[in-house]
């Protein structure tokens, strides 16, 4: 494997969310999942509200993306999203309640009145499920 790490900093409004040398970034953007390894051609790609994974040495961290874009020049990659959520950081069982709790609401005829924010409210709790169940394991 090869020396050469990417910087990649996750960033929102309010914070820096993570910045750290790694290996690998996978994401979801609008148009499909992706990965970039070391020495990628540059790239930009609108993000979709999903899990981003990195790699270091082998060990893999997750984080919930609520959308934004992705750059990548120079092995350095900058995520800038409305919300991101380090799946260490994220209560599994207080997600996993969120999720189910909006999968039981989204048929209702209550949420079929702004459906558009109900399936936004959904794929949010499903990225922050995901980022820290994957975490656990």
């Amino acid at each position: 494997m090869s020396d050469k790490k990417i910087h990649l900093k996750i960033i929102t409004h309010e914070k820096i969310v993570y910045e750290n040398d790694i290996d690998e970034l996978y994401c979801t953007g609008i148009d499909g999942s992706f990965g970039i390894l070391p020495d990628h051609t540059p790239f930009m790609s609108a993000l979709a509200i999903g899990v981003a994974k990195t790699v270091i040495d082998g060990k893999n961290d997750y984080f919930a993306v609520i959308g934004g874009v992705l750059q990548f020049m120079n092995n350095n990659a900058v995520i800038l999203s409305e919300e991101a959520e380090n799946g260490k950081d994220i209560d599994l069982t207080v997600a996993k309640a969120e999720k189910e709790r909006l999968e039981a609401r989204i048929g209702s005829p209550e949420a079929q009145k702004n459906i558009q924010a109900e399936n936004k409210a959904l794929a949010m709790a499903l990225a922050r499920f995901k980022a820290a169940m994957n975490q656990t394991n």
